[in-house]
């Protein structure tokens, strides 16, 4: 048995939503602050959900940054590992509120110095599954440690896992983008993706079997692509496509980190060991709670006896 259900590895930020409906950036009045990064919702939703959640990551010593501890500690997240840099503030990034992908201008700072020495070998000895993004790949020294720290993680028998949130803005370009997200899929994650990810990395609106193909290609046995209001799709290699339709809601209020309350529920369910079919929807109904509320989910929902 493993003491760490999930080592979340990467961004922790302050996001600042938009507090008018479906209104651009250049346009949005005020702002309100919410705990962001999406390896820190995963953290935060896996603790809730009564997972052993720790979470590696770089903060400035600043007001953020204790936000950020109070916010973690209130949920049972470790936070050992994650570490108070003092001379560069904590990252932020203003988001509109939207139900659909959201307009993001992020400030970046201290999230991506992230040092080996967080990672130690006794931690990844500890961890079933590790979990990343492609945001927290995108730049270095972070994704240096992240790639050494995964392929030790893999050696050492953790599952490991990636959303593959890809966006231009946070990459210096696409080649070097390509380039990392195949090393770290040598390690066969478990793999999120969304088609407006896909649309990105690749420019074009590829159709469903040859974003399967491509990751499989890689050596990915699982990916799992989200389709929005239409559901998921899930790829296993050597077997058939199993697609199941999204929750209704219907007062969708914002959909900022309706992807990773998805994959919370999904890394959730895997952890218990429960066929793939139960961990799509026990993800599917932890978005659909997400999207009801504006931020992360609320503290007044019992998130375990809404899935169980």
């Amino acid at each position: 048995m493993k003491k760490i259900d999930i080592l979340c590895v990467g961004e922790v930020l302050i996001d600042f939503i938009g507090h008018q409906t479906d209104v651009l950036i250049n346009n949005t009045r005020d702002y309100h602050r919410y705990l962001g990064g999406s390896p820190t919702n995963v953290a935060m939703n896996s603790a809730r959900l009564g997972l052993n959640a720790t979470m590696v990551a770089t903060v400035g010593d600043d007001g953020f940054g204790e936000y950020i501890f109070e916010r973690l500690n209130e949920v049972g997240v470790n936070r050992e590992p994650i570490k108070k840099l003092k001379n560069k503030p904590t990252s932020v990034i203003f988001v509109s509120r939207s139900d659909k992908t959201p307009e993001f201008v992020a400030y970046r700072e201290a999230d991506y110095h992230i040092s080996e020495n967080q990672i130690s070998s006794n931690l990844l000895s500890q961890t079933y599954i590790f979990h990343t993004t492609c945001f927290a790949l995108s730049k270095n020294p972070s994704r240096t440690t992240i790639l050494k720290k995964a392929h030790e993680a893999f050696d050492s028998g953790c599952k490991l896992s990636i959303d593959i949130n890809y966006a231009d803005e946070i990459w210096d370009n696409k080649e070097d983008a390509l380039k990392v997200i195949k090393a770290y899929c040598k390690f066969n994650p478990l793999i999120k993706i969304s088609e407006d990810d896909m649309l990105r990395l690749f420019n074009k609106q590829l159709p469903h079997n040859e974003i399967f193909d491509f990751f499989h290609s890689e050596g990915v046995e699982t990916i799992c692509l989200t389709l929005g209001s239409k559901g998921v799709k899930l790829s296993q290699k050597g077997k058939g496509i199993i697609q199941l339709p999204a929750v209704k809601v219907d007062n969708v209020m914002d959909a900022t980190g309706a992807g990773d309350a998805f994959w919370s529920g999904f890394l959730f369910a895997y952890v218990k060991k429960r066929p793939v079919e139960e961990c799509l929807e026990v993800a599917l109904q932890l978005a659909a709670l997400k999207l009801q509320n504006v931020g992360r989910l609320p503290d007044n929902i019992n998130i375990l006896s809404n899935l169980l």
